[in-house]
């Protein structure tokens, strides 16, 4: 598809990761908001969820709008912090490791999820899923330090 390698290409680059971190996230909010939470702007080239967590240091709600890898029929997604490339993980990352339990709104349906970080023979294994499913992973990842934190959600 002709179409999604140039999203590709363009997702790819430095600007890209300065400017989509601004953009991409109020106007999936902001459609998700207008929809009753039927639809993500960003997925119409990425499955989306828009996650409610606990805040690490704050303990208040937050919702992230994020792409994902939905597993198993819709009873697991993978999350994957890549932050678009820029250094630090984002911080629904933090929220999740000291709040695992969160929700998800998918596809208009609001479901109760359990977070895991990956690690290990795990991560490795979605991490090549994930590079074949997104190929911008890899130059998000080479342009950064830390690893890529991945999450496996699961309904409870």
């Amino acid at each position: 598809m002709i179409g999604a390698r140039i999203v590709q290409k363009v997702s790819s680059t430095r600007g890209f990761a300065k400017v989509a971190p601004h953009v991409i996230p109020a106007l999936d909010r902001a459609v998700h908001r207008i929809t009753r939470g039927k639809y993500l702007l960003s997925a119409q080239m990425l499955p989306g969820v828009v996650l409610t967590s606990t805040g690490a240091r704050s303990g208040l709600s937050r919702r992230t709008p994020l792409a994902c890898m939905p597993e198993d029929e819709g009873r697991s997604w993978i999350l994957i912090g890549s932050n678009f490339g820029r250094d630090g993980h984002p911080a629904w990352t933090a929220n999740l490791l000291a709040h695992p339990k969160a929700s998800v709104s998918w596809k208009g349906q609001d479901i109760e999820v359990t977070a895991a970080l990956l690690t290990g023979q795990e991560r490795a294994a979605v991490w090549k899923t994930a590079l074949a499913f997104w190929p911008p992973y890899a130059t998000y990842q080479a342009r950064v330090e830390r690893e890529i934190r991945l999450f496996r959600i699961t309904r409870r």
